[in-house]
């Protein structure tokens, strides 16, 4: 890891200098986006919905979006990263978007920088879990549905204090409702419930995450007629299903074995997680 190079505003850094100034907004008050993107065979996949997504969230959070800041760039940018870092099979990005030092709780500019990290992965395909995952209820803090709940700020207290509750409860995740009690994601992923071969998912109106790989599924299992309905999820859904499973754009699909005493299948999740093996395995 100490040969990694991180790409700070378009400058190559070794990851063992400092790459952060005093006074970045994003470290000082979470002024910024963040982006997780997947390589397979030492290239990206399915940039331009994050980069879309990317642009949205700026635009609500009235960043200001230089022309140059096109796609094309931003790929190119970390293209070269992953080249230096010999990323060559599976591995990971993390792209930031912050907006520029100055001010306090009032910005002095809406410009932006950017930081890019990339990582080697011992995977280069999306592989299930082989132990399901146990999961319940996150109940300490809910998720307000806000113009800003779609994208991935860089707020992300709920999903860290779910994260550490899970741990204490000895289970691997919890799953985040929003204010109106409705079940809408896991701490990091999305949520999907299988009934009778149907899929059922909280809509983006109920708060939950905009996930690039939430609408790759839906559309994989969509083009293999699989019907796929938006809906809000209760315990109860979850008690009666047949399977759920979540997902992210790192680890593709995750399995979950068990919620309380229910037990799940994964025969969907694999059938899944193999058509969208298939979509990349000419990358």
């Amino acid at each position: 890891m100490n040969d990694l190079f991180v790409n700070n505003n378009g400058v190559l850094i070794n990851v063992q200098t400092y790459t952060i100034k005093a006074g970045n907004r994003g470290h000082l008050y979470g002024d910024g986006l963040f982006e997780s993107i997947r390589i397979m065979n030492g290239k990206i996949i399915n940039f331009s919905s994050h980069y879309n997504r990317l642009i949205d969230g700026m635009r609500v959070l009235k960043m200001k979006c230089q022309s140059s800041f096109t796609e094309e760039f931003l790929k190119s940018q970390i293209e070269q990263l992953i080249e230096q870092n010999n990323i060559t099979e599976g591995g990971k990005v993390r792209l930031s978007i912050d907006r520029k030092r100055g001010g306090t709780f009032l910005p002095k500019t809406n410009e932006i920088d950017f930081f890019i990290e990339a990582s080697p992965l011992p995977h280069n395909k999306f592989i299930l879990n082989e132990a399901g995952y146990s999961v319940d209820l996150y109940d300490d803090i809910k998720k307000p549905i806000t113009i800003l709940s779609n994208f991935k700020t860089k707020n992300c207290l709920v999903y860290i204090m779910s994260k550490l509750t899970a741990k204490e409860k000895r289970l691997d995740d919890l799953l985040i409702q929003n204010d109106q009690l409705g079940i809408i994601e896991g701490s990091s992923a999305n949520l999907f419930v299988v009934s009778n071969g149907v899929l059922y998912t909280p809509s983006l109106d109920s708060g939950c995450l905009g996930g690039t790989m939430r609408m790759q599924i839906i559309n994989i299992a969509m083009a293999n007629n699989i019907k796929v309905y938006e809906c809000n999820i209760t315990p109860q859904n979850l008690l009666v299903a047949d399977e759920i499973f979540l997902t992210n754009a790192i680890k593709g699909v995750i399995w979950v074995q068990g919620f309380r005493t229910k037990r799940y299948f994964n025969s969907v999740a694999n059938q899944l997680i193999d058509l969208l093996n298939k979509k990349y395995q000419t990358i």
